[in-house]
């Protein structure tokens, strides 16, 4: 999975090519830097769950309440009954069979075990298309359109790609006003359309002026679509079906942004979505603002849906690629940060 930006992203770059980061040794510090923070801005996750496994697996004998514990407390951070049962179990009869001795033991297992349910798919974005078309779907309130900006500006800043934005949420002026903002602030050109004009028409004029700037990246917002309208859902495939007349294959990646606060309504929107296009991967939001944090590992497991960026917090930084290694350390309080 995923662990910083050039991990994310598939190029034609060389794999043993020179990263600035690393050549300026700034890469080890930002990796710790955005450890801890997601490990402190997951503290009412990690509050209500790490505390239970601590007493569940730590102290007393381990018997047949000890799994009922276990299971209770992952089931109300949001990890999903399904997830759950196949988590503990195995770790379940790991312990019977005498893989596992000790509280340590077992806490680390069961890390190793969420990060594994974590991993399903492709936790990369192929960037090697002229340009490689992104279409970003959600409902209205996820930080879908902030979401692309920022991304917008790593892969500028990171990367060295051009990208072009277009604004496809026609009928909310703000949501263009917010993507040209973060255009100004990146650095990249914005396609948009008149206010209610066809979404369509946008997406498919920002595909065109992205393959004849010679862009690397074409990014298209879409309608905070209401996941139980079907006819916007009907449009949502539509869009995708006009984009790909303008370029053979695009869109290439289809993220869906998920507000992580909304715990298994989340999960529901990406079955939902899932159902109206082929969705790659999931951008869960908001992870700084929850005690339902484990929804990563419910989606992932459930729909086979990696997810592939993360949120903690509204800078720039707070956004980065899914590592579930650490954010299954920062979900049960694992204090390595290396």
């Amino acid at each position: 999975m995923a662990r910083d930006w050039h991990d994310l992203f598939l190029t034609d770059a060389p794999a043993d090519g020179p990263r600035p980061a690393e050549e300026s040794g700034e890469k080890p510090e930002k990796k710790r830097r955005f450890f801890s923070k997601l490990r402190e801005n997951m503290a009412k996750t990690r509050t209500a769950l790490a505390a239970e496994v601590q007493a569940t697996l730590f102290e007393g004998d381990v018997d047949e309440q000890t799994w009922e514990r276990l299971e209770e407390a992952l089931i109300m951070a949001d990890v999903g009954a399904t997830t759950t049962a196949k988590v503990v179990a195995q770790l379940e009869q790991e312990a019977t069979d005498g893989a596992l001795v000790g509280g340590e033991q077992l806490s680390a297992r069961l890390a190793e075990l969420l990060a594994e349910l974590a991993r399903p798919g492709e936790g990369t974005i192929d960037l090697r298309h002229a340009p490689t078309v992104i279409m970003a779907v959600g409902v209205n309130g996820t930080g879908k359109t902030t979401t692309i900006g920022k991304l917008a500006h790593h892969l500028q800043h990171e990367l060295g790609k051009t990208v072009v934005l277009g604004a496809a949420d026609t009928f909310r002026a703000a949501a263009v006003e917010q993507l040209a903002g973060w255009a100004a602030r990146s650095g990249c050109e914005l396609v948009r359309g008149p206010e209610g004009s066809d979404p369509g028409s946008v997406a498919f004029e920002a595909v065109r002026r992205g393959r004849e700037l010679g862009a690397d990246v074409v990014i298209i917002d879409t309608a905070g679509r209401l996941h139980n309208q079907d006819h916007l859902m009907e449009e949502l495939a539509k869009i995708r079906r006009v984009v790909g007349k303008q370029m053979e294959g695009a869109p290439h990646e289809t993220l869906l942004t998920v507000d992580a606060t909304t715990g298994q309504n989340g999960l529901r929107q990406a079955q939902l979505f899932s159902a109206a296009v082929p969705v790659d991967g999931i951008v869960l939001t908001k992870l700084d603002g929850t005690a339902k944090g484990g929804i990563a590992l419910a989606i992932a497991s459930d729909l086979g849906l990696p997810v592939k960026l993360i949120g903690v917090g509204e800078s720039l930084e707070d956004l980065r690629p899914f590592d579930a290694d650490d954010f299954a350390r920062a979900l049960l309080g694992t204090d390595h940060d290396g």
